[in-house]
This record gives C-alpha cells, structure tokens and sequence, in this order.
C-alpha cells in the first residue's frame, strides 16, 4: 500500500513539473513577443513560416478580375538594394503558374520566378486551402 502511494506521488510531482515547465516556456514567449516591437514580431513570424514552409498561392488581380495565379510558393521576399541594404518596393519569389486556375500542378505547368509591384499591383497571398 505504501508503495502504490509512494508512485502515486512520484507520478504526480513529474506532471506538476511537467506543467511548470510549459508554463515558464509560454510565459518566457509571451514576455519576449510583448517586449517586441511590431515589425520585430513580424520579421520572427516570417522567419518561422520561411522555416517551416508553406503551401503558398498568390493571386493577382487586374481591378476585380483574377489574370494571374502561382502555387507552390514556399516564400514571397522583400527586394533589397546591394549597397544600401533599404527595402525595394516590389516583392519577389518562385511559384508554379497556374494556367487553369485548378490550386494543382499539372505536367505543363512550370516553375517560374515572378515579381510584382507592392505599389500598383493588386495581389491577394494565402495558403493553399486544398
């Protein structure tokens, strides 16, 4: 009986350190987000999601009209100049070109480096809902 009790105990001081210790990592997280200016998170958040990829589709638009679509996109970048290091106003990356609009990469589609306009062109980026 003293036995039982005695693991009973053990096992539950391990998940109340357990729980500790994911306590102090989503409050060390938090203070450390808190503590950050809004372009400082963002720059983290885009470096999690480079890490950690994603699905990516862009979609450009002439007025209200779809003319464009790349899928497959892992990162859309920010172009910045060689010497001065200063943000470009256009944006940049490596998606398929969707010809038929379907979200899927058929065998004639390729490959392609794209650019567009932060300024003047109309484009709308989210993950592949499919």
């Amino acid at each position: 009986m003293v036995i039982l009790y005695q693991i009973k105990v053990n096992t539950i001081v391990k998940q109340e350190v357990k729980m500790k210790k994911i306590i102090f990592a989503a409050t060390f997280t938090a203070l450390i987000f808190t503590g950050c200016t809004q372009e400082t998170q963002n720059k983290i958040g885009r470096s999690l999601q480079n890490w950690t990829g994603t699905n990516g589709v862009l979609d450009i638009y002439a007025g209200n009209k779809l003319v464009k679509r790349f899928i497959g996109i892992d990162k859309i970048s920010t172009a910045y100049g060689t010497n001065d290091n200063k943000p470009r106003p256009y944006r940049y990356g490596y998606g398929y070109m969707d010809t038929n609009l379907n979200y899927k990469i058929d065998k004639n589609e390729k490959k392609v480096y794209f650019e567009f306009s932060d300024y003047s062109t109309s484009y709308v980026f989210y993950e592949n809902p499919y």
